[in-house]
């Protein structure tokens, strides 16, 4: 190997004297060393934008006085530095570099360096620093930079530098930093660190690197600092780690590391930094993580530890943050962690925490952020948290806390985010929250809450978003909410508020969603309403509102979601709702509309549901609804007067999953076009008075004969045949006076009861089965009630052995992705049907697992949206550990959203491209999107630690083909719904992209998003 070696540099130098001599002759430089034309070369092969390079002169003798570059100070110097650090230089490196025998540091770090690094470097056998970072540097790690005996630096991070990291890195004895992080390096680490006994800093994470982590690292006796987080490592944390006994970083976030902490890792004294989120350990917090005294920062959140919080975590006195989030956690929160009295952030949610939050935490007056949420902890608020100073951010949601809210919270602290929702508090609202006009988001939903809005809240001028869902607060429509500047959103859903909605509306031109559902309003629509031309979301549904829609309305261009149902609204549609051309949600139903449905709504093509069932529209359907192609959800024209014919251009909603005509005067025969209606869910067309043959498609012939009824006139599968009558000929029989004979008397009488009969036993059945969604004036009206047990059969065409075949027995091989609740195979059926299926990962005990499960297919059952594909089934098998759901390919997208994912880094821009996963391109169609855009998480890097949980952060073109689009709602999903869907979108974006934005997450599950 090292004659090898001594070959290629003899090679390189011969190279080097050909491309010197013909240096010379180009440039006529006879009086320049040979250095000088080395450096002259390099020179040649970039663009120096700002010409910083014009020093280099090659009239001079020697470069030593040139920009950049130092020599030694002999009689005969050479150079031995060449510092070209951000000068926004850009090109190749030329291999003459390698020339520079003598050169000790190189530093070309911070510009826009590309193509492979040369090999030639190797030749400069002396250097001991090499700063290549920040460049766009590709190609492989030369093997030639491993025979650099005397380097001590090698710092080569933030390129595009792929392959593996040379086995060959253990020959260079005297390095001190290999710092190669954010490139895009494959294969294992590899196996001979340990040989490295004087490095101090590895550092490799955002990368692809696999495999797991050698035990042999534990030799390198003198590691401070390990950094491998966000590759694809996988197997336990070694236990040798513990003899690190100089280590102050341990990073591993973001891989695929199982198995338990190890406790050795509490002889590491001297750590202040442990980063192990975003993994799949599993087993108890080590007590020994209580000797770390020296420790700052304590990442352990989203992993599956269970058991208790040690007490022990109180030893860490010098810590400032520590987040526990998203595991199993049980047990009561140690009132010891109150002796860290310089904590600043304290992270516990979304575990399974009970007991009461220690009054001790009152004393820690340091604390900025505490987060308690989606636990089991109940009793009050300790009052003296009223008194924490440095306090801005409360999260407590989701628990069972009680008792009042501490009517001083925010005098003492300049508060930001105050989330008290889905608890048990009663009481006023405080009155000085916004003391300190600093809070931007006041979310005190879903509690039992009485009395005003008070001032206090009113006049806040930095609030961005106002949450009161669920309470049963009273007074009318606080209109000083409109002067305040920041105001995006207002949810006073589900309250006791009555009165007016006042003119003065029209001043809340900032407002982007407003909710003021379930109230007690009454009279008109202002027509101010269509000032609000930010508007995205507005919902004023089961009020007593009155009168015409205002046609001012459609100054709102931006609306998406319009839900103005179950209100006393009069009269005709103004045509002005065609005009509103964003919109994807419209709700009428069970108001007083009528006169025709007007044909405009043909244009509104990002419809994916249109509501108006209920009403009192007559007239003919509108051919131009066949426009609207984005259709998904439904189409409710159900209960009212409309007649005509079923237009045939309905059959082109191909994506349509409910279509309501129930309870109308329709006429003529159901249009053959529908048997394009693939996606359908749920079709009702019955109470009509349609007529003729129901078109021979498949469609038909599998539904219920409740879905046809009321039309006497129809025939065909699965009615009577069409050729079939009641009587026994052509002709209806006629009475013969006395001479008819008693037979046929008989038979006629019998034959009248037994068809009386059989309608009274048809219209009971019908009663007794019919669907509730399929009849029900309003289709959002469902109410999901709780079953003992969920099961939906087996589709037809495969069965679960056939998943097990398809996939080898659910082998590696077939794995597209991981997520927090399981892996997702690749299954391509015998029909060539390709689908993905689910596994649910077992790693808990007791009911848990079977919560977890039947919450997440009872969820994923109910979404209905136009980027999520239906879920069809899941199969549940004998044995308990194997229970899988079965998605048609497209549902991925959740994996996508919330498991391992193609990353691009934010510096990257919002030029987001589209990236196969696992090897595989999903196939669910992104209606209005980019053909080239596809959901990719990138990674937000936060100083100080995890800022909103929230290291996912959507692009715009994302939010707007995903998120903002989510139709979930609290009474579809239920408890156990909400909060495993919540759970699986949970930290994919950041406070100031999911809360100033408008990602219309309904609910429970916004409020996730933010944790």
């Amino acid at each position: 190997m090292f004659s090898k070696f001594r070959l290629r540099r003899f090679s390189a130098l011969v190279y080097i004297e050909f491309v010197l001599v013909v240096a010379v002759l180009l440039c006529s430089s006879e009086g320049l060393n040979m250095e000088g034309q080395y450096l002259l070369q390099l020179k040649s092969d970039l663009h120096d934008e700002f010409n910083q390079l014009d020093s280099w002169n090659s009239s001079d003798e020697t470069p030593c006085r040139w920009y950049g570059v130092s020599c030694t100070p002999d009689y005969y110097p050479v150079v031995q530095s060449l510092v070209l650090k951000s000068m926004n230089l850009s090109g190749s490196l030329s291999p003459s570099i390698g020339g520079l025998t003598h050169l000790a540091h190189l530093d070309l770090s911070f510009n826009g360096f590309f193509g492979s690094i040369p090999k030639e470097i190797g030749n400069c056998s002396l250097l001991d620093t090499l700063y290549l970072n920040n460049n766009q540097f590709s190609g492989e790690i030369p093997i030639e930079l491993c025979y650099l005996y005397n380097l001590s630096v090698l710092n080569i991070c933030n390129n595009k530098v792929s392959g593996s990291i040379p086995e060959e890195l253990e020959n260079l004895s005297s390095l001190l930093q290999f710092v190669a992080y954010s490139n895009n390096l494959t294969g294992p680490l590899p196996s001979s660190l340990g040989k490295l006994k004087r490095l101090t800093t590895f550092r490799a994470g955002q990368n692809s690197i696999s495999g797991s982590i050698p035990a042999d690292i534990s030799e390198c006796e003198s590691l401070e600092v390990l950094g491998l987080a966000q590759n694809n490592l996988v197997g336990g944390i070694p236990n040798g780690l513990g003899m690190l006994v100089n280590l102050t970083e341990l990073i591993l976030w973001d891989n695929g590391l199982s198995g338990i902490l190890p406790k050795e890792l509490g002889n590491c004294t001297y750590l202040e930094t442990v980063a192990l989120y975003a993994n799949s350990l599993v087993g108890e917090i080590p007590v020994e993580f209580g000797n770390l005294s020296f420790l700052k920062k304590l990442y352990l959140y989203r992993n599956g530890l269970n058991g208790t919080i040690p007490k022990e975590i109180g030893n860490l006195s010098l810590a400032t943050e520590i987040d526990f989030s998203e595991n199993w956690l049980t047990g009561e929160i140690p009132v010891e962690i109150s002796k860290i009295k310089g904590l600043h952030l304290l992270y516990l949610f979304q575990n399974q925490l009970t007991g009461v939050i220690p009054n001790e935490f009152s004393s820690l007056r340091n604390l900025i952020k505490l987060d308690l949420s989606i636990n089991n902890l109940t009793g009050p608020i300790p009052v003296g948290f009223q008194y924490l100073t440095q306090l801005s951010m409360l999260q407590l949601f989701n628990n069972s806390l009680s008792g009042s809210i501490p009517q001083n919270l925010g005098i003492f602290s300049r508060l930001w985010v105050v989330d008290l929702s889905e608890n048990h508090f009663i009481g006023p609202i405080p009155r000085r929250l916004c003391l300190h006009s600093n809070l931007i988001l006041l979310n005190l939903g879903s509690n039992m809450l009485t009395g005003n809005i008070p001032d206090g809240v009113t006049n806040c001028q930095s609030l961005v978003q106002l949450r009161l869902v669920g309470n049963s607060l009273t007074g009318s429509f606080p209109s000083d909410l409109c002067k305040l500047a920041n105001l995006s959103t207002v949810e006073l859903d589900q309250n006791k508020f009555s009165g007016l909605i006042p003119p003065g509306i029209g001043n809340c031109n900032t407002l982007q969603r407003l909710h003021l559902s379930e109230n007690y309003f009454t009279s008109e629509l202002p027509r101010e309403i269509g000032f609000l031309t930010k508007l995205v979301t507005f919902n004023i549904s089961s009020n007593a509102l009155t009168g015409r829609i205002p046609p001012e309305i459609v100054n709102c261009k931006m609306l998406q979601r319009l839900d103005l149902s179950r209100n006393s609204f009069s009269d005709a549609l103004p045509d002005e709702l065609g005009a509103l051309s964003q919109l994807e949600l419209l709700k009428l139903s069970e108001n007083k509309f009528s006169g025709n449905i007007p044909a405009a709504l043909g244009n509104l093509y990002r419809l994916t549901e249109l509501q108006m069932g209920a009403n009192m529209f007559s007239g003919p359907i509108p051919p131009e609804l066949g426009s609207l192609s984005g259709l998904q959800i439904a189409l409710n024209l159900s209960y009212n007067n409309l007649s005509g014919t079923v237009p045939s251009q309905l059959g082109s909603l191909v994506l349509l999953e409910f279509l309501l005509l129930n309870n109308n005067h329709l006429t003529g025969e159901i249009p053959d076009s529908f048997g394009n209606l693939a996606s359908l869910m749920g079709f009702n067309v019955s109470f009509n008075e349609l007529f003729g043959p129901l078109p021979s498609i498949p469609l038909f012939e599998n539904m219920e004969v409740s879905s046809f009824i009321g039309n006497p006139g129809i025939c065909g599968e699965p009615l009577k045949t069409c050729n079939e009558s009641p009587f026994p000929s052509s002709n209806p029989p006629t009475w013969q006076g006395s001479n008819a004979s008693v037979g046929k008397i008989v038979a006629i009488t019998a034959a009248s009861i037994g068809g009386v009969s059989l309608i009274l036993i048809v219209i009971i059945i019908y009663f007794m089965r019919r669907p509730v969604q399929i009849l029900a004036p309003v289709l959002d009206k469902e109410q999901f009630d709780a079953v003992p047990d969920i099961y939906f059969s087996p589709k037809e065409g495969f069965t679960f052995q056939d998943l097990v075949e398809a996939t080898n027995c659910f082998d590696e091989s077939f794995v597209i992705g991981r997520g927090a609740c399981g892996t997702v195979y690749r299954a391509v059926m015998l029909s060539g049907q390709v689908i993905a299926v689910k596994k649910l990962a077992s790693n808990r005990e007791g009911d848990n697992v079977d919560d977890s499960f039947r919450a997440e297919i009872s969820t994923l059952g109910k979404v209905r949206h136009r980027n999520i594909v239906k879920l069809y089934e899941y199969a549940y098998t004998m044995k308990v550990t194997e229970k899988c759901d079965i998605y048609s390919y497209g549902v991925v997208l959740l994996e996508l959203l919330t498991g391992r994912t193609p990353v691009q880094p934010l510096d990257q821009g919002e030029q987001y491209t589209e990236k196969a996963w696992g090897g595989l391109r999903p196939t669910w169609p992104l209606h209005g999107c980019s053909a080239t855009v596809c959901p990719t998480c990138a990674q937000i890097k936060v100083a100080g630690g995890r800022q909103w949980k929230a290291r996912g952060i959507f692009s715009s073109a994302l939010q707007d083909c995903v998120l903002r689009y989510l139709n979930l709602s609290e009474n579809a999903l239920g408890e156990k719904g909400v909060r495993a869907f919540g759970a699986l979108l949970k930290s994919q974006g950041n406070l100031e992209e999911l809360y100033l934005e408008n990602n219309d997450i309904s609910g429970k599950l916004h409020k996730q998003f933010t944790s």
